[in-house]
Parts: structure tokens; sequence; C-alpha cells
């Protein structure tokens, strides 16, 4: 049982990731209708640039406590920002009128072309960092195993959830938010109805970039490692996720990313962890035979 719960906390914190990372995914295919393939390799870039903010931060001798870490994470997500407005702006803008394949075969290639980049600007070898975040709680001890939570864990779910609220308000209350479902619905009458589309387009590009730098600013502190491969595999899963979730649906990324977290922490703690992979896409194939529409999902109702 302690085994269990030690295994849910830690499926919990990396479903928390995951999920920042698939709230990235949705935001895009809500407003535009196609995946941002490039997504994964953004969340890769914010980890970089989370890095080397350390390792600058470090060398000034402005130390590691909480007040470095946020400032870290403030410039990540500036600078990861642009990248993903560029991604839009390079990528996608110019074929939107196009036909549908178009700016999915242009993601996939701005993918190679961020992983290449970082392979030759950073070098092929993974990146390791110190723990800056340390201490843990012990929540339970049975059976000689001790139950703990540690902290970068709980700062993981908090900064989550504090987002998923933050995003939830700014889509359904502010101005932006009804400029987003506008153009959800009907991007050409938003345009006609005086919406700049271009411009919501590309915020939307923006917040879902500033949200995959938090991934992977987390994603760096919790396990102290990176190279220039962790956006393929991190950003499947989160594709994995949005669409287990519900594609489109904010609680719906987060959602899924919970449960791939889940499905393959206790996969790997019960099982062979060279098969977790096959066990999530399998879960996922699953669900959507049942649930086409995701967990979350609305069906959707074309009218003619």
């Amino acid at each position: 049982m302690a085994y269990a719960l030690q295994q849910l906390i830690n499926g919990v914190a990396l479903g928390m990731i995951y999920g920042l990372i698939a709230v990235g995914y949705t935001m895009v295919y809500g407003i535009i209708g196609m995946i941002n393939f490039a997504h994964g390799d953004i969340f890769m870039i914010g980890a970089f640039i989370s890095l080397i903010s350390f390792v600058l931060i470090s060398m000034g001798g402005w130390g590691t406590g909480p007040g470095a870490i946020l400032l870290v994470l403030l410039v990540s997500m500036a600078v990861t920002a642009l990248y993903g407005w560029s991604v839009e702006r390079v990528a996608y803008r110019p074929l939107r009128g196009s036909f549908r394949l178009a700016p999915l075969i242009s993601a996939i290639g701005m993918s190679i072309v961020l992983q290449n980049y970082v392979q030759v600007a950073q070098g092929a070898r993974v990146k390791p960092i110190e723990s800056l975040v340390t201490g843990s709680v012990e929540l339970w001890h049975g059976n000689g195993f001790a139950v703990s939570i540690s902290t970068m864990q709980a700062m993981i779910v908090i900064v989550t959830l504090v987002i998923l609220a933050v995003f939830t308000w700014l889509v359904t209350r502010t101005s932006l938010g009804r400029a987003m479902r506008a153009c959800e619905q009907d991007r050409k009458m938003a345009g006609l109805l005086g919406i700049d589309t271009d411009r919501t387009i590309s915020i939307t590009f923006v917040i879902g970039a500033s949200l995959a730098a938090v991934a992977g600013t987390m994603y760096l502190l919790r396990y102290g490692v990176i190279d220039f491969y962790i956006g393929f595999l991190a950003g499947v899963k989160a594709f994995t996720a949005a669409v287990l979730g519900g594609i489109g649906s904010l609680p719906g990324a987060v959602l899924g990313g919970l449960l791939i977290g889940l499905i393959e922490t206790f996969w790997s703690a019960y099982f062979s962890v060279q098969y977790k992979d096959v066990a999530t896409f399998a879960i996922l194939a699953i669900t959507l035979v049942f649930m086409p529409t995701g967990l979350l999902g609305r069906a959707e109702v074309e009218k003619v």
C-alpha cells in the first residue's frame, strides 16, 4: 500500500508536466484546428533556456533560492514565447489558407529544425544540473517503506493548478478569451466582426509556448538532466494526453496528462518499464474506441 501511494505521488507530478505541455497543444488546436507538432520542441527550448539562465545566475553569484528560480522562470517564459511567436509566423501564418496537410508538414519540419538547432548550439550530450529544490515531507510510514512528497513535486502540482485556473479564467472571462472562442467557432466571421484574428492566433501561440517553458523549467528542476531530444517524446506524450482528455478542453488536457503520468509510473513500478509506452498508447486506443472525443471533449456539430 505504501509503495502504491508513493507511485501515485510520482505519477501525479509527472502527469502535471505532461498536462502543462498538453494545454499548449489543445489551445492551438482549438483556435486553428491544427496540431502544432513543434510544440514538444518548444518545451525542450524552454528547458534549455532555463538551464542557461541558471548557469548565468550562478556565475553572477545571485544564489539559487526562490527568487532566482522565479527569475529563471520568467526569463524562460519570455524567451520561449518569442520562439512560439516565430513558429506561428514562419510555419503557420503563410500556409493558413492552404490545404490542411501543408501546415502539418511545415510544423514537422520546424520540429526537426529546432532539434538540430539545439543539437548544434548546445551539443548532443546530456546536460545535467545539480538539485536546486531539496527537501521532502514524510506522509506515511508502513512496512518499512516511507511515503514522502518532495518539495519539487508539491511545487509542480501547485504551479500547474494555478496556471490552469488562471488560463481558464483568461479564456472564459476576458476579451482575449472571447476573441479566442470566436476564432475557434468561425474565424472568418470573427474577422468580419472586427476581431484581429492574426493577433489572436499569435497570442495563443505565445501563451502555449510560455506554458511549455514552465513545463520545461519544472522538468529540469525535477529530473536534473536534459538533452536536445527530450522534446520529441514529451511532445508525443503530451499530444496523447490532449487527445485522451479531449482536445480543445483545458481541464481535459490536464486530466489526460495526469492519466498518462499515472499509467507510465504504475506500469514501470509493477511491470516491465520497456513496455510503458505500449501500455500508454494501448489505453489511449481503447478509450478512443468507446469515447472518440476523449474524456472531456465535445462532439463537433456541423451546421449545413
